[in-house]
């Protein structure tokens, strides 16, 4: 029987280079991300069928849209695709409405119109209907293009950096109202994005690519927590990278002892790394817990690591604290905490102060040839 949801798997050397495949159910909602140029708005248009891959296939509610080896290939207008745009695509010329109705030729002439308002209703733009784009705010405009999409009666609803071109308080809302909107979808959504935390906020899944080539694919906060490589974790731009060697395994612990210079360092239990395996290994900035003057914690007994204060920058409530810890590659550890802490345990440039590095949190990664 053939799946109900997105099957996607593309490949092509140029003139973008593909190499990736996800699939997508139907109600849920998969992020492409990555750095600019790396094939997601690509990988999207070839859904869409505006772009058509070296090989590969794209079938979508049991319908095969593409098919390289079959010599399939429907045009963008027979599939059933709802696209929105970054910069909005609307007809100027026309009103809410009539953009929306410009999109239902599957429907009857007589039923576009009440069709055009339920749907204006549904992204809150009631009684907006006669307005021209050039009278609407951009988040008024974004609401239209993505009713619009909608008014298709799509099979897959296709994001292309839907909110990049309106200001952070507009965007926020419109993640927000999208969020809402999927809930009341049964479609796939796939959204491509270089906002991780436009990812993190609306997507169930994740695909991160990189050249084409999908690297990860996980839920996002697995994804932030457990990065398949240290390349996935710098294109994440996470922070406390570091190298070290598998010492042994303790599995009655749960733990696994990690080399780190002339540092034993206990992590969460990687039984698949083998001991005296090089790695890589992640601290994620949650993870680092800060000795205080006076009144320690429990989580100080694990991991303890002393070091001196490189930087220590105020950002708002919270400060940035970088930390020298003596890493044998030169590397830093940075971590947050509230200012007023920071302030009252005599964090400053130059000072020394002990962390802990709490096991559980501490993932460690194959190193891979670059």
């Amino acid at each position: 029987m053939a799946e109900p949801g997105l099957e996607v798997a593309l490949a092509a050397r140029t003139p973008i280079p593909l190499d990736l495949s996800f699939r997508v159910a139907p109600g849920e909602l998969l992020a492409l991300v990555g750095p600019s140029g790396a094939g997601k708005s690509t990988a999207l248009r070839c859904v869409a069928g505006l772009h058509r891959a070296e090989r590969g296939r794209v079938r979508c509610a049991g319908e095969c849209w593409f098919d390289s080896e079959g010599g399939r290939n429907l045009p963008p207008h027979r599939r059933a695709a709802g696209l929105v745009f970054q910069d909005y695509a609307l007809f100027p010329h026309m009103t809410a409405a009539q953009n929306l109705m410009a999109a239902m030729g599957h429907l009857p002439p007589g039923a576009r119109a009440g069709r055009a308002r339920e749907l204006l209703a549904r992204v809150h733009l009631a009684g907006l209907e006669d307005r021209r784009p050039a009278e609407l705010s951009g988040g008024q405009q974004q609401r239209v293009a993505v009713a619009r999409a909608l008014a298709r009666d799509p099979a897959v609803l296709l994001l292309d950096e839907p909110f990049s071109a309106v200001d952070r308080a507009t965007r926020r809302r419109l993640q927000s109202e999208l969020a809402g909107l999927r809930r009341s979808l049964s479609i796939p959504i796939l959204l491509v994005t270089h906002d991780l935390d436009e990812a993190l906020a609306l997507a169930d899944r994740m695909v991160l690519l990189h050249r084409g080539r999908a690297l990860q694919e996980a839920p996002p906060f697995e994804m932030l927590a457990r990065p398949a490589s240290a390349e996935v974790a710098r294109l994440l731009d996470l922070r406390n990278l570091f190298r070290a060697r598998v010492e042994a395994h303790d599995a009655a612990a749960g733990l696994t002892r990690l080399r780190w210079g002339e540092r034993l360092l206990e992590a969460a239990h990687a039984p698949h790394l083998a001991p005296g395996e090089e790695v890589d290994w992640l601290a994620p900035g949650a993870a680092v817990v800060l000795h205080r003057r006076g009144r320690p914690s429990v989580g100080e007994r694990e991991n303890p690591v002393e070091g001196r204060v490189v930087e220590m920058l105020p950002l708002g409530d919270e400060a940035q604290v970088t930390l020298d810890v003596a890493d044998p590659d030169g590397h830093t550890l940075r971590f947050s905490l509230p200012l007023h802490a920071a302030r009252r345990n005599g964090l400053a440039p130059g000072a020394c102060c002990t962390v802990s590095l709490l096991r559980e949190a501490i993932h460690a990664m194959p190193r891979r040839a670059a």
